[in-house]
């Protein structure tokens, strides 16, 4: 399939889960747009999947409607969500992940040692287009950021904010989440206060070498025997 069609199909995707995420949190076209700082007609095209949003306005609407990142790249609908009343300069926000994606864009493509013309032959994408993203004067449809990075031989999970106010958000749902998954009798002794030396002796022991935790066995053997 080309580049193309591969965008056009993912664009409507999105437009799917963007609706099913605002329905489930219930709020309104008018809300959404107003909170990521675009028109209501370009949400709406949004839904409809006649345009994309790009990953920073993403990034504001999962906070702002309290949803885990990977809803987008999900196949399942969203069941019903409580949404977030903390106040943000988001318009700021926005701008400066734009910014900040066009910089890792543009560092993701000269590490690769690939000229923005090639890029642009590879993806079908405009070099006028890819000069503006990089440059953070344009905002970058998550499709087109998707097709970029891959062809980049990135990740799009590396583009993800992690030090904002959203990015850390975001770490702590997810952080949630892989507890939720654990199993119960796991979550049962994570939960309880008595056990916490042992956690904290485990995490000291993760951080410690392989030569490290060959002399502690050996010094523990050296006591039980």
């Amino acid at each position: 399939m080309d580049t193309k069609s591969l965008i056009t199909i993912r664009t409507k995707k999105l437009g799917v889960l963007i609706r099913d995420a605002r329905l489930a949190a219930r709020r309104t076209v008018h809300q959404c747009a107003e909170a990521i700082g675009v028109r209501k007609s370009v949400f709406r095209e949004y839904e409809e999947g006649l345009r994309s949003p790009s990953l920073p306005e993403l990034e504001i609407l999962v906070y702002y409607l309290d949803l885990p990142m990977d809803h987008f790249w999900s196949s399942q609908s969203r069941s019903e969500s409580v949404s977030r009343s903390e106040k943000l300069d988001l318009t700021k926000l926005l701008a400066i992940r734009q910014r900040k994606i066009g910089a890792l864009l543009r560092q993701e493509r000269m590490k690769s040692s690939i000229s923005i013309r090639n890029l642009a032959n590879e993806t079908g994408i405009a070099t006028s287009r890819i000069k503006a993203y990089e440059l953070g004067e344009r905002a970058i449809p998550l499709p087109e950021l998707e097709v970029l990075v891959r062809t980049l031989g990135g990740r799009i999970e590396s583009f993800f904010d992690r030090h904002g106010p959203v990015g850390q958000w975001m770490i702590s749902e997810e952080a949630v989440q892989q507890f939720l998954e654990m199993p119960v009798e796991m979550r049962q002794f994570v939960s309880m206060p008595v056990n916490r030396p042992y956690l904290q002796l485990a995490m000291k022991l993760s951080n410690m070498s392989r030569d490290k935790l060959r002399s502690v066995a050996e010094d523990l053997l050296d006591i039980t025997l």
